[in-house]
């Protein structure tokens, strides 16, 4: 009910009075985003319990199944009732994330490995980056209380050279440009530009370019590219709980450097057009 407040009588005589209009209710708070949680897997049905216990509150967990021939799916349905589970459409965590981010339905998309490597827990602190204005948030083990129980001497001196020659060549600051824990605004995923429906060409490999473990420095790459607001996360890379890492550090290194060879004249051609444009203007 409106207050009535009362003043001097007016020269005519009679009184008037003034309302107070109603407050204003308060602005209603930014809706929670939609979380989805894209998990990669080949045979690894003993880790999934491990890395399930420690996903936070999300709305959607979706397991992308690599041909497993343990009981990988089944154990997941038992976890998580509510899993969705995608059958990649041909070889590697490239292709297998690249089904994962097509059959999401949320507005933000996270990326954990099934082996216990990357922490779910550390998924707030994505998320967190993301509503802060970041479109890219890219996990970091370099940055202050970050860590790696994983990685070798070998792979951070190349992992730091990487990342220094990418800085260079791509204008960016990244501190750890090898690692596979990011998470980013699903409106972005046409950026990318990920296939996730041709079949598997013919020959040995099977893989389209991007399929393998090159996607981790593919994602970033063209997020820097597409100019995006990127922001680091600190992460701690845990020892894999159960199995042995696909991870070649030399036959991935040079997968690595051939995708920034790949990427680099690409991003120099936008930029011409990007500097052209303006000065036509």
């Amino acid at each position: 009910m409106p207050t009535v407040d009362r003043v001097l009588p007016t020269e005519t005589g009679t009184e008037q009075t003034t309302v107070e209009p109603p407050a204003r209710p308060d602005p209603e708070p930014d809706p929670e985003p939609i979380v989805s949680v894209v998990v990669p897997a080949l045979n690894e049905a003993r880790n999934l319990p491990h890395v399930f216990a420690r996903l936070p509150q999300v709305d959607e967990v979706i397991l992308v199944d690599g041909g497993s021939t343990d009981d990988t799916v089944a154990v997941a349905r038992q976890l998580r009732p509510d899993i969705r589970v995608v059958t990649q459409n041909r070889r590697g965590k490239g292709n297998a994330l690249a089904c994962g981010f097509a059959a999401c339905t949320g507005d933000i998309i996270v990326m954990i490995d099934a082996d216990g490597s990357t922490d779910p827990g550390e998924i707030p602190s994505f998320i967190a980056a993301l509503r802060g204005g970041a479109d890219f948030a890219k996990g970091s083990r370099f940055r202050p209380g970050g860590g790696s129980a994983d990685i070798t001497r070998l792979r951070r001196a190349g992992n730091r050279m990487l990342s220094l020659l990418v800085n260079v060549l791509f204008g960016t600051k990244y501190s750890d440009l090898c690692y596979g824990y990011n998470a980013f605004w699903s409106c972005h995923l046409d950026v990318f530009d990920l296939d996730s429906t041709s079949p598997a060409p013919a020959g040995a490999d099977g893989r389209l370019w991007g399929d393998g473990f090159e996607i981790e420095t593919l994602l970033n790459l063209r997020a820097a590219r597409a100019r995006l607001v990127i922001e680091e996360v600190t992460s701690f890379e845990h020892d894999r709980i159960h199995g042995v890492s696909n991870l070649n550090a030399f036959t991935d290194g040079i997968r690595v450097l051939r995708t920034i060879a790949r990427e680099w004249p690409r991003g120099r051609k936008r930029a011409a057009r990007q500097v052209a444009g303006q000065a036509a203007r």
